[in-house]
């Protein structure tokens, strides 16, 4: 369990990472509008022309009485804590700090590999309580369940492919959402996704390889973010899409998050966890 910090305020104490971006303005937007939750705190990079700013005027608000710092201990030391849509290398900085100071950590980072993957559920052993998903959407997380049924209830004569499209400017792919996807529908066949995936195809590739799971990744313009899971059998085809239309989708479900966390014990859990799906 997370160490009590909100003396003499309301509601449980977030820190915003990333406050200046796009993803760091839907944050606070959201904790503002969300009951029960507050911003304690809002961090940039040091050198960032943000600081020193209000954290409610940096994301078109009020003024909330809480200015953008470089210094993540003192934001996090009075509060209960943070939300972190970054990048893997700060990501594992951040659960770092939360853990030696017994916090709430919310990670929406996707890029992780699997050695900076595997890190995290030490991390969190050592004090915090870490929530970690591809897509913290409401309904990305339920599409990845209905995904696992799917896959399970069809054989290997359904082929899987997972379609995803996001804006030019994103970094990683495929997304962290379509991995999400591609784990579900490997758990639903019981299989492994590293030794069945197929990331790409190019020249004669030859035929499909029965029971692998397919990636497309698409970019371009301002897509927030689009994905289709498509199971293909012989005269018929299912497709299962989730489409977000706005930033506040992922920033409602890490609110939901925090919120789900605030009084679990130390641990590593996942959206499925705060669902109630896993």
């Amino acid at each position: 369990m997370v160490t009590a910090s909100s003396v003499g305020t309301s509601g449980m104490g977030l820190v915003v990472m990333g406050a200046e971006g796009r993803m760091g303005r839907a944050l606070i937007a959201a904790i503002t509008e969300s009951a029960g939750v507050r911003v304690a705190g809002a961090v940039e990079r040091t050198g960032s022309a943000s600081l020193g700013m209000d954290a409610g005027t940096l994301a078109g608000l009020q003024p909330l009485d809480v200015q953008v710092t470089d210094d993540l201990e003192a934001a996090l030391s009075v509060a209960d804590g943070l939300i972190d849509f970054t990048a893997p290398t700060a990501s594992l900085q951040f659960a770092e700090v939360a853990a030696r100071l017994g916090k709430v950590h919310i990670i929406g980072t996707t890029g992780f590999d699997a050695e900076e993957e595997a890190q995290l559920p030490n991390l969190a052993a050592q004090g915090a309580v870490i929530v970690k998903s591809g897509n913290m959407s409401l309904g990305v997380n339920l599409l990845g369940k209905l995904v696992e049924q799917a896959a399970r209830s069809l054989d290997a004569d359904f082929d899987i492919e997972v379609v995803e499209m996001h804006h030019r400017h994103k970094v990683d792919a495929p997304s962290g959402t379509a991995l999400l996807l591609g784990e579900s529908a490997a758990l639903g066949r019981n299989i492994d996704l590293r030794a069945n995936a197929v990331m790409s195809r190019e020249g004669i590739t030859g035929a499909r390889e029965r029971g692998s799971i397919g990636f497309a990744t698409l970019r371009g313009g301002s897509v927030i973010g689009e994905h289709t899971v498509i199971l293909a059998g012989e005269g018929e085809r299912i497709e299962l899409t989730h489409k977000a239309q706005d930033r506040s989708v992922f920033a409602r479900g890490a609110v939901k998050a925090a919120l789900w966390a605030k009084d679990k014990p130390v641990g590593y859990y996942s959206m499925m966890d705060v669902l109630g799906l896993s």
